[in-house]
């Protein structure tokens, strides 16, 4: 095999002109950068600048997220599905793609295609990027010789689930951002405006009203004990952080604790069987056996609670029981969903009613989140009204008793 069809592909940025001695300016792919002349000069373009194009200075352009491997999943579904080989759709989109790292992972799963390798196995070596879902049904796909197919099922997946993401994170970031804004407001307050109405305080001869004392002494405290205050938040974040990652003891009492949470646990739980039905009727609808599918659904559920629980359920369906019974003697499933679970075994449309569980409680999400924010929106005004403001009287209640006095 020639060493330019193996080689890997980079991103360039060109300068130069073309035929009209106008000036143009582009972005190729090549191997390096005497790959990208000749190519230039058979367009009829004379380049005069050629540069290797840099990471993104924040990460933007070097990280690859989910919607770009459902975005790679459509695509590539589409072109199989057109006729186009392959190889040749792998190179296609890699080639087209604006992300550089995606760019460099599409590029080595198609020399490893080129060289033989099944597409499942092209993919199983990023397991960073395709995990073992993904892999499994790449490989049912290819071996029923329904590969786009299943790319496009997996690619439906990636974008429910996707969604599903991005509606919880919007029902915590939303609060989360506010209160930290207040939070720093509140601090500014308490550094930099309170010490000059504390100067201003202590030439008035007269005592000070005792909300006001207890906000000036609060102000002092912070300024003199501030940054040990800060140092440990800061070490309680990074620990918490720490063991949050690394113990799976710990994960699982949080997990545990954020489904009984008021308000939001109700959307966890939601959210957790929204993904378990997804997962389980893409699997189920690709052929894969309802033992190893329930494994690769454990994992999906975003939940140890839920994934000790599914990983239960695998336990006691490959001894014989009911996929039904099974997830009745959990206690994490409303009785609605085992029903409606019942109905496809019994009828033999276990996918089809699985995507329908996956469609109601997506939307019951969708709804509760919207629920949420406007439940919030009030209650977050209400609380920086009380931080602000109660700040604001507390420094004024003086000026106010002095004019009294007058």
């Amino acid at each position: 095999m020639a060493e330019s069809t193996t080689m890997e592909k980079l991103p360039f940025l060109w300068e130069g002109t073309d035929r009209n001695g106008k000036k143009v300016k582009g972005k190729s792919s090549a191997a390096n950068e005497a790959a990208v002349r000749a190519d230039l000069r058979r367009q009829g373009v004379v380049p005069s600048k050629i540069k290797k194009q840099g990471k993104s200075l924040f990460g933007g352009a070097s990280t690859i997220t989910t919607a770009d491997i459902a975005i790679f999943s459509r695509q590539l579904a589409t072109m199989l599905s057109a006729g186009i080989p392959l190889v040749q759709a792998i190179e296609i989109v890699g080639t087209g793609h604006e992300n550089a790292a995606m760019q460099k992972l599409l590029m080595s799963i198609k020399v490893d295609v080129e060289g033989g390798s099944a597409l499942a196995e092209a993919l199983a070596k990023h397991p960073l990027y395709f995990d073992d879902l993904f892999v499994n049904l790449v490989e049912s796909g290819e071996q029923a010789g329904a590969l786009e197919t299943l790319l496009d099922k997996i690619a439906t997946y990636k974008e429910k689930t996707e969604a599903i993401k991005k509606k919880i994170k919007k029902a915590v970031t939303y609060p989360a951002a506010v209160l930290v804004v207040a939070f720093v407001v509140t601090i500014i307050l308490m550094i930099f405006v309170i010490p000059a109405f504390e100067d201003l305080f202590k030439g008035f001869g007269a005592d000070l009203p005792a909300f006001t004392r207890v906000v000036i002494e609060m102000s002092q405290f912070i300024r003199d004990k501030g940054w040990f205050i800060a140092l440990l938040i800061g070490a309680a974040v990074a620990t918490f952080l720490y063991f949050k990652k690394r113990s799976r003891p710990m994960r699982h009492f949080l997990d545990r604790l954020t489904l009984k949470m008021p308000i939001i646990g109700p959307i966890m739980v939601k959210a957790a069987i929204a993904r378990y039905a997804r997962t389980l009727s893409t699997m189920f609808s690709a052929g894969v056996p309802l033992v190893e599918a329930l494994e690769s659904v454990s994992g999906a559920t975003g939940n140890i609670v839920f994934e000790l629980g599914v990983l239960d359920i695998r336990d006691e369906v490959a001894t014989g029981q009911r996929l039904q019974q099974a997830m009745e003697n959990t206690d994490l499933f409303p009785n609605m969903v085992i029903q409606m679970i019942a109905v496809g075994e019994e009828s033999g449309s276990l996918d089809a009613m699985s995507a329908k569980v996956a469609d109601f409680y997506e939307e019951d999400v969708d709804n509760a989140v919207d629920n949420l924010s406007s439940l919030l929106e009030p209650m977050i005004m209400s609380i920086l009204g009380v931080l602000v403001g109660g700040l604001v009287v507390a420094m004024y209640l003086p000026i106010f008793k002095m004019g009294a006095v007058i």
